[in-house]
């Protein structure tokens, strides 16, 4: 028997939650204390393994203060809409860079940064680092 792997929607969804409660300091307990479950079942959620419901994702979006539509802001396409009828969207790596931890405290940083200069010289140094591997 193989283990069925989560849906992308679920799964963009879920990291959605989690980009929100981070960006707004909130603790995986914190959340399931709001919404009356346990800690375990969020991260279920963060990560697709468990669907969230229609009635559990518009409290979510309540507590974290975001409309419902923020969670599928970027979703992964399912082919069937009409071409000519869809909206551009960030590229899956740009959600999946402000879900982690490291992405969205160089957001964060990054958008303190008032002088345009400053924040040019940083994304040439971005480039630069990665263009060579890394490496410092």
């Amino acid at each position: 028997m193989t283990k069925k792997s989560p849906n992308p929607i679920d799964k963009h969804v879920g990291s959605r939650v989690r980009m929100r409660r981070m960006m707004i300091n909130m603790s995986q307990e914190k959340l399931g204390e709001s919404l009356g479950i346990t800690f375990q079942q969020i991260q279920k959620y963060e990560k697709g393994t468990n669907r969230i419901g229609a009635s559990r994702l518009q409290h979510i979006s309540t507590v974290l203060a975001v409309p419902v539509a923020f969670f599928f802001e970027g979703a992964p396409s399912t082919g069937t809409v009409a071409p000519g009828f869809a909206e551009d969207s960030s590229p899956a790596y740009v959600a999946d860079f402000l879900a982690t931890s490291e992405g969205l405290a160089l957001t964060r940083a990054f958008t303190r940064i008032s002088d345009p200069k400053v924040r040019r010289r940083i994304v040439d140094l971005v480039e630069t680092l990665a263009d060579q591997g890394g490496a410092a």
